[in-house]
């Protein structure tokens, strides 16, 4: 899976190997195994290995690591060195600098990796982070950077911060992945929290929960009347000779086209995948 199509990405933690395997029956478009905030400092190690041994299971996982700020993230760069499979994109979390993102891209080069964006001092950099050219995606770490700011985790206190996270993406033009909705429980709560990222710029949203991805794909993947009224408009504007035209009650022109392009391409991707 292109982190350029991204639209779903379920955490589960390394120290339950068996739900990696169930994690994989969920239509999330890339399953990370997680060895940081879900695992103990006590069951690290042990985790390490099962998720090393886990990459070979699927091309769809993907591997969130220890902060390379620490001895266990420097632990789990070193364990992938000489892995013949690796995984097919390396989150890194609390990440502040672009250097940070050298270091890992220098141990292991050719691998997509993703920087967790998750305090004051990552968000200022968010951009020279993001431009990176081994990074292939941004995640908005919503739960440090509200511990940091001392403000719940939840939708209005972090909008401001979520506002300069796409800004930065945006600049860089990479992708931007949305922290998970925490209440498990709460169904609408998370459909709604999904629709509003969407509208603001997210392209995925990252889940705790399989029963999360379904209404995660159900907004943030084109729908068939999306898709078809793309379709429509791009040979509209093909036929008018790529100049802005009204159609359906609306002007479209060469940024409009853009979004339209891509709506396309995504669903395209979506197809291909699922014929593979």
């Amino acid at each position: 899976m292109s982190a350029a199509f991204l639209s779903s990405l379920l955490f589960v933690s390394a120290a339950t190997p068996t739900r990696i395997v169930r994690a994989l029956d969920s239509d999330a478009d890339v399953v990370c195994i997680d060895l940081e905030d879900s695992v103990p400092a006590a069951a690290k190690a042990a985790a390490r290995v099962n998720a090393i041994a886990a990459l070979d299971a699927s091309p769809r996982l993907c591997l969130r690591i220890n902060s390379i700020g620490t001895v266990e993230g420097l632990r789990d760069l070193l364990a992938l060195v000489d892995h013949p499979h690796r995984p097919a994109l390396l989150l890194l979390p609390m990440i502040a600098s672009a250097a940070d993102v050298r270091i890992v891209a220098s141990i292991l080069p050719g691998v997509a990796l993703v920087p967790l964006i998750e305090t004051p001092a990552g968000l200022r950099q968010t951009a020279r982070i993001a431009s990176e050219p081994s990074v292939a995606a941004v995640m908005f770490g919503g739960g440090d950077m509200s511990a940091e700011l001392g403000v719940e985790l939840a939708w209005e206190p972090l909008l401001a911060a979520r506002g300069a996270f796409l800004l930065g993406c945006a600049e860089a033009g990479k992708p931007a992945i949305d922290v998970p909705f925490i209440d498990l429980a709460n169904a609408e709560g998370l459909a709604e929290e999904t629709r509003r990222a969407k509208a603001m710029g997210f392209q995925a949203k990252a889940a705790i929960h399989p029963t999360q991805i379904d209404t995660i794909n159900g907004i943030l993947r084109p729908t068939a009347a999306e898709v078809a009224d793309a379709r429509a408009a791009v040979a509209a504007f093909a036929a008018a000779g790529g100049g802005a035209i009204r159609f359906n009650g609306r002007m479209l022109e060469a940024p409009v086209m853009r979004r339209l392009n891509r709506i396309l391409a995504q669903s395209d991707h979506q197809g291909s995948r699922k014929n593979a």
